[in-house]
């Protein structure tokens, strides 16, 4: 306890390293966190070179760090997290044939799978502008719990 009272910078580091795994591990990346642990880290490392000292100072500095950094990192991070399609290509279910339980427009519509009607649209590279009921469709991706469906070719 006394080497952390004696060496401040070693308390934001930890201060730094716990902040982000809480980030990480309880808030998903969202941001708040985030800007208060790279703050803490850099005010550590300014107490390892002797810029600050004193208490009163440390904390001065990690609230300005911290204010700085969200205005500068708030966009760019929110805008990244945005990017990521919300598209899954992945999923099992998708190249299964299905039946069409209710009209499939571009905006509505839904299939039968598995005995669950399940909401679907039409895929956005898809031509046409429906797919009747009791027809059958191929699912090519999954947006949510929506279905993107195409026509059997």
């Amino acid at each position: 306890m006394q080497t952390f009272l004696e060496n401040h910078q070693l308390i934001w580091y930890a201060i730094a390293g716990l902040s982000l795994v809480l980030e990480l591990g309880l808030m998903g990346l969202s941001g708040p966190l985030l800007f208060f642990a790279i703050a803490s880290a850099i005010t550590g490392v300014l107490i390892s070179l002797g810029l600050i000292d004193g208490w009163q100072s440390e904390i001065l500095v990690v609230g300005v760090l911290s204010a700085v950094i969200t205005l500068l990192l708030w966009k760019p991070l929110k805008k990244m997290q945005n990017s990521r399609s919300k598209t899954d290509n992945s999923s099992d279910m998708i190249g299964l044939q299905v039946q069409v339980s209710d009209d499939i427009t571009k905006a509505s519509g839904s299939i039968r799978y598995s005995g669950i009607n399940w909401p679907a649209r039409l895929a956005d590279d898809v031509n046409i502008e429906l797919i009747e009921n009791n027809s059958q469709c191929t699912i090519v991706a999954i947006t949510g719990n929506t279905m993107l469906v195409a026509p059997i070719d």
